[in-house]
């Protein structure tokens, strides 16, 4: 009893570590929402810091760019997942005879948080000292199973009080609190995933040049499928549902879009649109003409860094054009004299659009009729609105490293 007494007055974030199913008891009896939006929050930026350690570039953390966007990442998916699986597997525990209600079941989740919290302030401090002490720098390969085994230690010590928790609110035994622990935590990340990927925003990695220098190979971008409305190219697997768009709003002459290739509708691209329904496109000695008219560009300094045209890093010259609505932005010209800088006039049909990559002598575009050619409305997926990751891959001559600054850039 004495032992007890001394548990009862010990602070919860103490007494977890000691007995998790009757501080949860207690805390569901006392305060259920104690500490409840906290925990899920840092649960689930420890828990998106882990999949970059993963990944293999756990050294990134240490930065603070790095840790900036993890945190403000994994905080937005923890705070939804908490809501998500307390409403799943609250739904389903009530289902197979547990007695938890909502409230207690978002207590359980963000309480199980702790010991991947710690797990991943442990593996933090290790980086962070191998980072300050080691002579030439980090070692991934001798640091990597040591990581991983306290990784998977901590992820374990998780799920299983999660459900000594779990079993203990709903009242059951441990293989129905298994069966909606599962559930639950599969079920809310998918749930969500899949409403965010449907109808807000959808991840994308660029993996050519063509768009270069607004996206370059490496840049992971999100996309608006708010922006131009949906068609059925919007919906997971495209099933044929439906025809034409539902709310429905056409792109602006500048914006840099991700569409359905037409002649091969499981193919995504990114290109910019230039040609809007009606108009006459054309090159000219590499310099682009609407209507008739010469859009106003000037030289500016040349671009390296990156093999954007498939010949080095060497400098390739960039250019800046600005459109007649006065969006601007920048072009490459790998040759003088390319393949397409002298073209035909295309006359944009009604309902379609006319895209072309930045990177104007390396980029299959509409200007290619046979490959990809004018654009239906219906194929364009969304507007590409940010950056949210990049890393060089190694390729141009130096070493795989994130690409800090183009992290959070916004897409023009």
């Amino acid at each position: 009893m004495s032992s007890e007494a001394e548990l009862l007055r010990t602070p919860p974030l103490i007494s977890f570590w000691l007995s998790p199913r009757q501080t949860i008891v207690r805390i569901v009896a006392e305060r259920p929402r104690y500490l409840v939006v906290p925990l899920a929050v840092l649960g689930g930026a420890s828990g998106a810091a882990t999949v970059l350690l993963d990944m293999g570039i756990g050294t990134d953390l240490v930065g603070w760019r790095g840790s900036a966007g993890t945190i403000l990442g994994g905080a937005v998916l923890g705070f939804c997942n908490l809501y998500l699986f307390a409403a799943v597997a609250g739904w389903i525990g009530r289902t197979i005879g547990g007695s938890a209600s909502t409230v207690a079941v978002r207590a359980v989740y963000a309480w199980s948080q702790l010991p991947i919290v710690l797990g991943l302030i442990i593996v933090l401090a290790v980086l962070s000292g191998l980072h300050v002490f080691a002579a030439d720098g980090i070692a991934s390969p001798a640091r990597s199973p040591v990581l991983q085994i306290v990784q998977g230690i901590f992820g374990l010590w998780t799920l299983v009080a999660a459900l000594l928790m779990l079993a203990r609110v709903e009242g059951f035994g441990f293989g129905r609190a298994l069966v909606t622990h599962l559930i639950g935590s599969l079920s809310a990340p998918a749930l969500l995933a899949l409403g965010v990927r449907t109808f807000l925003y959808q991840p994308f990695s660029i993996p050519s040049a063509s768009s270069a220098p607004t996206v370059l190979p490496g840049d992971y971008i999100f996309v608006a499928k708010y922006a131009y409305g949906y068609t059925h190219y919007s919906l997971p697997f495209s099933p044929p549902l439906f025809s034409g768009r539902i709310f429905g709003a056409e792109p602006q002459r500048g914006d840099v879009v991700v569409f359905r290739l037409p002649k091969d509708d499981m193919t995504d691209y990114t290109k910019r649109v230039l040609g809007m329904p009606g108009d006459r496109i054309q090159m000219k000695e590499g310099q682009l003409y609407i209507n008739g008219s010469a859009v106003k560009r000037e030289r500016i300094a040349d671009f390296s860094g990156v093999d954007v045209c498939g010949g080095g890093t060497g400098p390739v010259k960039r250019w800046r054009e600005t459109l007649p609505n006065g969006v601007s932005y920048e072009t490459l010209d790998c040759v003088d004299n390319g393949f397409y800088d002298n073209t035909n006039v295309y006359t944009v049909p009604a309902g379609h659009f006319f895209m072309i990559g930045d990177n104007r002598d390396n980029s299959t575009d509409s200007r290619v009729l046979s490959s990809v050619g004018y654009v239906p409305f219906d194929h364009l997926i969304g507007r590409v609105g940010m950056i949210f990751f990049s890393r060089s891959d190694g390729t141009d001559g130096g070493a795989a490293s994130v690409r800090y600054e183009r992290i959070g850039t916004v897409v023009r």
